[in-house]
């Protein structure tokens, strides 16, 4: 019995020399890159820096991309609304204010949203007219395609403002929510010294992770203090913004502050409190409202199964004891 007859079947000694020499290659081309890697801290951090360089150059060249499309749509947009002379209307001023409070600033929010009026209702039209012609894979009778045309229609007309209804509705709830936390931040910096403005932006800061809409509101007035000739307007700009019954409170409250010299911890913390107690309040009238809310829903889907299974058995009972007689 010799050595080779240990060696699995199907390979030789001459194969299996070859196999060994080739992991012993890989294995010492291994070890020179290994060796040649920079382990020291500096090192390791300069290839970092490296690769974190070229993935914030691909994200710089795909976002210059997608803005300059973005670009190139706004400038479509901005000529059709220009040509039409929509942007110096009466109604413009007015739904300026309400993309304010929705959160939606600039000329470009503005833009878009005149043409989404214009350009809505042409496609609702158009679809009506295809209804009209039956160019529609289903079948409809005439009378049904142009109630159906006349709905795509209004529903296209009315869209743009139910959208932005619906964002700043949404988006006055989450500031009312936040504000009487932030307000408790406002305090805190401000018994710690902090000036107005720097409070501001601290608690702007504090709160992004779990209010970023009172966060976005309170850092833009934070910077209009610090560039507006008149720190009135910048207050003031921040309630006409939101537009919410808490935050115009606020307002009021840090202009008399501004103007009167008074303390600005002790009013901010009067403000939170009776923020807290109308909240409150609000809270326990919803739940007063709910037993009138609840009685609807119990007459029509609770009593009639209620009765029946009450009152099943005695009106079959009454049934077979008429059929006997």
């Amino acid at each position: 019995m010799t050595w080779m007859s240990l060696l699995p079947g199907g390979l030789d000694a001459p194969r299996w020399i070859a196999i060994l020499a080739g992991l012993a290659a890989a294995s010492a081309l291994a070890a020179a890159w290994l060796a040649l890697l920079p382990t020291g801290t500096v090192a390791v951090r300069a290839r970092g820096l490296a690769k974190r360089r070229q993935s914030l150059r691909r994200d710089a060249l795909s976002n210059r991309t997608s803005r300059r499309d973005r670009i190139q749509a706004q400038s479509f947009m901005r000529r059709a609304v220009t040509r039409l002379d929509l942007l110096r209307s009466s109604h413009a001023a007015s739904v300026n204010r309400v993309l304010a409070s929705a959160g939606l600033r600039g000329q470009e929010a503005l833009v878009a949203y005149l043409f989404a009026k214009l350009a809505l209702p042409v496609l609702g039209l158009a679809a009506a007219g295809c209804l009209h012609l039956g160019l529609t894979p289903f079948e409809l009778s005439g009378l049904g395609g142009l109630a159906l045309g006349l709905g795509l229609v209004l529903l296209a007309a009315y869209a743009p403002d139910l959208v932005l209804r619906n964002m700043a509705q949404r988006r006055a709830t989450a500031l009312v929510r936040s504000l009487p936390d932030g307000l408790d931040l406002m305090v805190i910096c401000a018994e710690a010294g902090l000036s107005l403005d720097a409070a501001l932006s601290r608690v702007a800061r504090e709160i992004h992770a779990a209010s970023p809409e009172l966060a976005d509101e309170l850092a833009l007035t934070a910077v209009e203090l610090n560039f507006l000739p008149e720190r009135r307007r910048a207050l003031a700009n921040l309630g006409e913004r939101t537009g919410t019954a808490g935050l115009k409170a606020m307002v009021g409250t840090l202009i008399q502050t501004e103007k009167f010299g008074t303390p600005l911890a002790h009013a901010l913390r009067v403000l939170a409190q009776e923020m807290r107690t109308e909240r409150m309040m609000q809270a326990e009238e919803k739940a007063a409202r709910l037993p009138a809310i609840l009685t609807i829903p119990m007459v029509l889907f609770i009593l009639p199964p209620l009765f029946i299974v009450l009152l099943g058995p005695a009106v079959l009972s009454s049934l077979d004891a008429m059929r006997g007689m």
